[in-house]
């Protein structure tokens, strides 16, 4: 029997959240609603400028595969995840609050350097504006890899936004690899549209001759795929891989198990911060079908969660909300 349900690799970030106005992201010069990397430096002036303006910054450890494994551990999966932080407060936070959130972390040694941040912005209309510097999760390699957590693990789930440098690409496809050798099943995230068109290669590369589930929005469904709706992407997607979920927001997710492809309605909630919906969506299918749960009812539990999420500010439910959804469906 596996000792992980899943074990996630993923940028090792600490997540910086704040409130922020359309003013001040035009002021700033940044693009709205997309992810863009920045230098150290970048990244200390646009927090320089928000705390001048006094708002409130919440912390903690992040990254898109880290959320998931939060979620999923929250639910009751067993966890593992790998990801590299610095010798530094950032990452002794980091590996904290991954801790008090049941997940095991690999126990490579912390380098010199700076732990890498994630600054996200989240304007009046709920859109995320991210701001990433990488730090040493930019040197992410081989070693960060626990061969034997791997697999004993049921499901490794990779995010997009690691194929966006040829060093980390190769690592996750060796992992990818090998962990294909141990019978242990495959998910990727494409993460964001942005790695879709720029690095949409290194994606492809990474998956090979196919995976086991892809998790993807509409927006990164339709780029990766080349077309202009979502039925020709679903269609598409089936070529790559044996699985997929597709979220579509408020209209919910289409999902395909293999051989029915189903659709599930969204969840009606009132937005206020889109960041970590997808994340949360991720983590609480992964949750279910390693229970044993169909996709259709893993999609209904993953909208469920996301739309929480949303409806509140931060990429995180608290305990007590996940008290609630447990409560709800049986859990």
């Amino acid at each position: 029997m596996a000792r992980y349900d899943i074990y996630g690799i993923g940028g090792a970030l600490v997540d910086t959240e704040v409130k922020v106005s359309d003013k001040f992201l035009a002021h700033a010069k940044i693009d709205k609603g997309v992810m863009t990397l920045v230098d150290e430096s970048r990244q200390r002036e646009l927090l320089d400028a928000l705390i001048s303006e006094d708002l409130t910054l919440i912390k903690k450890c992040g990254g898109s595969v880290c959320n998931s494994v939060v979620a999923a551990s929250s639910l009751g999966s067993k966890v593992f995840f790998s990801g590299k932080v610095a010798d530094d407060a950032d990452g002794d936070l980091f590996v904290s609050d991954l801790n008090r959130a049941g997940v095991d972390f690999h126990s490579a040694d912390q380098d010199p350097g700076t732990t890498g941040k994630c600054l996200v912005m989240v304007t009046k209309d709920a859109e995320r504006t991210m701001n990433t510097f990488l730090g040493a999760s930019d040197t992410l390699s081989s070693k960060e890899i626990d061969r034997d957590a791997l697999k004993n693990s049921t499901w490794f789930y990779i995010e997009g936004y690691l194929v966006t440098d040829e060093a980390r690409t190769k690592a996750v496809k060796d992992a990818v690899e090998y962990a294909k050798e141990q019978g242990v099943k495959i998910a990727i995230s494409l993460s964001d549209p942005f790695v879709v068109d720029v690095f949409g290669d290194a994606l492809r590369d990474v998956i090979g001759s196919g995976v086991d589930l892809v998790f993807c929005n509409k927006g990164e469904a339709l780029a990766f795929t080349g077309t202009d709706n979502l039925n020709s992407a679903a269609e598409k997607l089936k070529v790559i891989t044996k699985s997929f979920a597709i979220t579509d927001g408020a209209n919910g997710a289409i999902t395909f198990d293999g051989e029915l492809l189903c659709r599930s309605k969204g969840v009606l909630a009132k937005a206020i911060d889109t960041n970590g919906a997808g994340d949360t969506f991720a983590g609480a299918f992964l949750y279910a079908i390693t229970s044993r749960k169909g996709y259709d009812w893993a999609a209904k539990l993953a909208n469920d969660c996301a739309s929480r999420v949303v409806a509140k500010f931060g990429p995180r439910l608290d305990p007590e909300e996940f008290g609630a959804i447990k409560a709800k469906f049986g859990i």
